[in-house]
């Protein structure tokens, strides 16, 4: 913990303990990770992306769908929105990991749903985020979610997040499985892993192959999430969540503490070296 800043969920989920002690040194662990976020971000300002209605305020232009926050609308308000939508994505907004959130089939009765979400507390309503087809095969049940991680307006990393076990959320803390996406190609050259330490080359419902998936309009995501970062310059360090769509990607939210859990799972990697060195370089650039 000292030398490294790792505590023993790194050593163990990164496999520290196969590793000397230069590759070590390249592994963002839970206190480096820390710094990051202290150095790149200003407390002043993390609240708008821990506000799911505020960040969709501020974020709408890249958001490109509908939505609306109960608690600044009316039951007329909630129903001219409802109007020929099938289905709907509730979310509250103080809970992360994708808990709370929910798809639900719109029934006649607008009014009644509106006092049940409101009583939920699953205030934020949106628009279903309709996927590109080729990630809609690979899992229908739920939105699987790029998340790209920029630092200083640069994209240091990014991974697929990946729905399992019919849950209709595709968190890895959740029951969902990740693969990481190289960065300059938007190729998946390695299989998926799901908390449970499970591997998985092809999807274990689909039996889609998930290695070899090339993300269509990759370069127009990455532009999507630097683009982004001007909306709040004054934090710097923001894992992004984009859903693909057919013709275009679109913003889900931002994440203002990015969990370094999904960074260096071996799984991932041809050798024992992680991401510090290319975060450092990021770090470096503009300052």
């Amino acid at each position: 913990a000292r030398k490294y800043g790792a505590g023993y969920v790194d050593y163990y989920q990164f496999r520290m303990f196969d590793m000397n002690e230069d590759e070590r040194k390249t592994i963002i662990t839970r206190g480096i990770n820390n710094d990051i976020v202290k150095r790149f971000n200003d407390k002043s300002k993390i609240n708008i992306f821990e506000d799911k209605a505020l960040f969709n305020k501020l974020f709408d232009k890249y958001l490109n769908r509908e939505w609306i926050y109960l608690k600044d609308a009316t039951k007329e308000d909630f129903k001219k929105y409802l109007k020929d939508k099938k289905e709907v994505i509730v979310k509250p907004l103080d809970l992360s990991c994708g808990k709370g959130v929910d798809k639900i089939k719109v029934p006649k009765d607008t009014d009644k749903l509106f006092d049940q979400l409101m009583e939920s507390g699953q205030t934020l309503v949106e628009d279903v985020a309709e996927q590109h087809h080729i990630l809609n095969e690979l899992y229908p049940h739920s939105v699987n979610t790029l998340r790209i991680v920029t630092l200083n307006k640069k994209v240091v990393t990014a991974y697929l997040r990946i729905g399992n076990h019919g849950n209709v959320v595709d968190n890895f803390n959740h029951g969902g499985m990740v693969t990481a996406i190289d960065v300059d190609t938007g190729m998946i050259n390695y299989p998926a892993i799901d908390k449970d330490t499970n591997v998985c080359e092809e999807h274990p419902e689909t039996k889609v192959k998930i290695v070899g998936i090339k993300i269509p309009m990759w370069d127009k995501v990455k532009k999507l999430c630097i683009d982004a970062c001007d909306v709040v310059p004054e934090v710097g360090y923001i894992a992004w969540d984009v859903c693909l769509g057919e013709k275009e990607p679109c913003l889900i939210e931002g994440n203002d503490f990015p969990g370094h859990d999904l960074y260096e799972l071996p799984v991932h990697k041809k050798d024992r070296y992680g991401l510090l060195p290319r975060f450092e370089e990021a770090m470096k650039e503009g300052k």
